[in-house]
């Protein structure tokens, strides 16, 4: 996660990028960070097209479908955002200029590929009022209208029936289920995204990402700075196999970072080429002008948790384990959602990243109360059980 200095380089180059709007989040914002969408959504006219311009374009995130209710029930979750990505020379050279200073980078590092991929998200146009239109199976479904920063949500509901036609129809090996935004005519561009299928009862895991399974060096302000910006991303050794065994048998992933959306292109490349199983994200909304701009600053224990209890209900058959790190609040928080749903966590696994906060004390004193059989702060992979 970007650490907390970085917040007001980041609100400065995003003002400058044209960020505007209401001075508080919908409530379909704040259900987008953290990947429960609002609900609403409904079968759209079959001649009905998104409000996406040539230059505009869409990302669509990962999400999950669940089983609701006692009719057997199924609710789709979609989640994306619009913008226009290229900024005026004049306006995207100023942002540079004020986030390479406010980072205290050379203006030359604004130069390098690493650097302009990572950057170019917090310098586009986002598009607010938009409404975006889906094709999934053979119909078409309104999905959401975006918001002052650009995020759609809309949470799609099918009966037991229509879930299972598109099952058999749309669903891979893997479990995911594609869509695709319906364009207007003559855009014959393809906006896709995948959803991901999931059984009410099986085995799920809910990994951090910064020091968990991507090298960031949290605690060291200016490794991560470089790590974050500067450096091709760099794994875990060993996580990634550990992973795919988790995988292989049947583990459904969700990926939780503090991170903003603005770093989930780059995050996901990470990931798919790092040979990670594919999974859920969920991230924090990054805005000026609002309440999510200044969440930053702030410990992101409440943020985690919030995502994780939105999780645990939605699968509350399902048994979890939860992999985090100890650079930051994860030992803390992943106690707390353990002790409150001790029927659902399985196994808490913390990566000892060395330096403040990996004394064994701390360790001991968060996870008081709980079977020492439940957790583990592991060294390496190597130290955690090949399946689950």
């Amino acid at each position: 996660m970007p650490c907390r200095s970085f917040t007001l380089a980041f609100s400065a180059a995003v003002f400058l990028a044209g960020e505007t709007g209401c001075d508080r989040p919908a409530q379909k914002e704040r259900n987008a960070s953290t990947g429960s969408p609002a609900a609403g959504a409904q079968e759209a006219q079959p001649e009905a097209t998104s409000d996406i311009k040539k230059d505009e374009e869409v990302i669509f995130y990962p999400t999950y479908a669940c089983q609701t209710g006692s009719d057997a029930s199924w609710t789709v979750a979609i989640h994306g955002s619009i913008f226009e990505p290229e900024l005026t020379s004049l306006k995207r050279g100023a942002a540079v200029e004020l986030l390479c200073a406010a980072l205290g980078l050379p203006r030359r590092e604004a130069e390098t590929d690493i650097f302009r991929q990572r950057a170019r998200a917090f310098l586009v146009d986002n598009e607010r009022g938009k409404n975006i239109v889906i094709r999934l199976g053979n119909k078409v479904y309104a999905s959401g209208t975006s918001e002052p920063n650009g995020h759609f949500a809309a949470t799609l509901h099918f009966s037991a029936a229509e879930a299972d036609r598109l099952r058999q129809d749309g669903v891979d090996r893997e479990g995911w289920l594609a869509f695709e935004a319906v364009n207007r005519r003559g855009d014959d561009r393809t906006f896709a995204g995948r959803v991901q299928w999931i059984a009410p009862e099986g085995r799920s895991v809910i990994s951090d990402i910064d020091d968990t399974i991507k090298i960031s060096n949290v605690q060291d302000r200016e490794a991560l700075l470089a790590n974050t910006f500067l450096r091709d991303f760099r794994p875990v050794p060993g996580m990634a196999v550990l992973y795919r065994k988790w995988a292989e048998t049947g583990a459904a992933f969700h990926y939780v970072s503090a991170s903003p959306w603005q770093l989930y292109q780059p995050l996901s490349g990470f990931c798919r080429s790092g040979g990670f199983p594919a999974g859920s994200f969920h991230m924090k909304l990054f805005r000026l002008k609002d309440s999510s701009a200044l969440s930053l600053l702030a410990s992101q224990e409440g943020y985690k948790k919030e995502v994780l209890e939105k999780i645990l209900a939605d699968f509350p058959l399902r048994r979890f384990t939860l992999v985090g790190d100890s650079g930051e609040q994860d030992p803390e928080v992943y106690a707390a959602v353990a002790r409150k749903h001790p029927e659902q966590i399985e196994h808490v696994f913390i990566r000892n990243a060395r330096g403040r906060g990996s004394e064994p004390a701390r360790f001991q004193k968060a996870f008081e109360g709980i079977p020492a059989v439940r957790w583990k702060v592991f060294e390496k992979p190597e130290d955690l059980p090949e399946g689950l």
